[in-house]
């Protein structure tokens, strides 16, 4: 108690006139409007800039909270938006297996629908990577097509991916025609150019002109007869050959591949045998 009055009387000259300013400034501010509009609007505004530096701190605060629950609400729509688009993108290709299905003549067909998950375009020998494999019935030497016309051929498969040879592959050549005619050639990618291949072993009296469409001959089980491959942008002859060359511009546009319809043959292990049994004629004792 000592050392409080102590303090009042070592500081009574200073607490003497903080009161008598604050009855100064209540009298002033009371029985003045001016004053008291003045103070009013003062106070106003040094609240309102205290309760925005508050709101400032405690929504830095709270910002790792708005943050979470942001990037929740963005998986949530990302995993809608991967839905639909899966929801979509099945009924295209179940529209596209519908369109290819209308011929009677595709009758022993089936189709197997699969992603492109890897592709190349520009090295010597392309290759093209399947979300699909052998548990959903994909083999080696079937074809591959998307909406717009030939792709490859698969040649390895895994259990749940598989490997095409695209026909951008100088290993892959592909037995074709011009529409309209029988004469049947070959038809190779040269690794110019990815948009385009060459058609060869064609013989000189065929008549082709530019715009032709080019499509597949049949004479195999990766593709049935007639699916479309491209155009000739060009012809040309040696006057020592006696065949074509083609430069066919390719209906598939490669770069921008991304789901494709593996054909099944249902004739595939029939045609194997009589193809062998044929290649291997056997001989009777008479």
């Amino acid at each position: 108690m000592r050392e409080i009055f102590s303090f009042i009387f070592r500081y009574s000259q200073w607490l003497l006139f903080a009161v008598f300013t604050a009855v100064s400034c209540l009298l002033l501010f009371s029985s003045n409007p001016f004053q008291h509009y003045v103070f009013l609007t003062s106070a106003g505004g040094v609240a309102s800039s205290v309760y925005r530096t508050t709101n400032s701190i405690t929504g830095y605060f709270a910002l790792r909270e708005i943050n979470d629950d942001l990037q929740r609400r963005n998986a949530e729509l990302e995993r809608e938006l991967l839905g639909l688009k899966a929801e979509l993108q099945e009924r295209n290709l179940r529209i596209y297996a519908d369109t290819m299905k209308v011929d009677t003549v595709l009758s022993r067909y089936s189709f197997i629908l699969a992603n492109v998950i890897n592709n190349s375009v520009n090295r010597p020998y392309n290759y093209i990577t399947l979300d699909k494999g052998s548990a959903d019935g994909l083999k080696p030497e079937m074809g591959v097509v998307d909406h717009n016309g030939v792709v490859g051929i698969v040649n390895v498969t895994g259990p749940h991916t598989a490997r095409v040879m695209s026909l951008l592959n100088p290993y892959q050549p592909l037995s074709c025609k011009v529409k309209g005619s029988e004469y049947v050639g070959s038809l190779q990618w040269d690794g110019k150019d990815y948009r385009t291949a060459v058609l060869e072993e064609l013989p000189r009296h065929v008549v082709i002109h530019k715009g032709d469409t080019i499509v597949t001959s049949g004479f195999s089980s990766a593709f049935p007869q007639g699916v479309p491959v491209g155009t000739v942008l060009s012809s040309k002859t040696d006057k020592s050959d006696n065949f074509y060359s083609i430069r066919v511009k390719l209906f598939t546009d490669f770069s921008t591949l991304s789901t494709v319809r593996v054909i099944v043959d249902s004739l595939t292990d029939e045609l194997k045998v009589v193809e062998k049994d044929i290649s291997q004629p056997k001989t009777k004792m008479q």
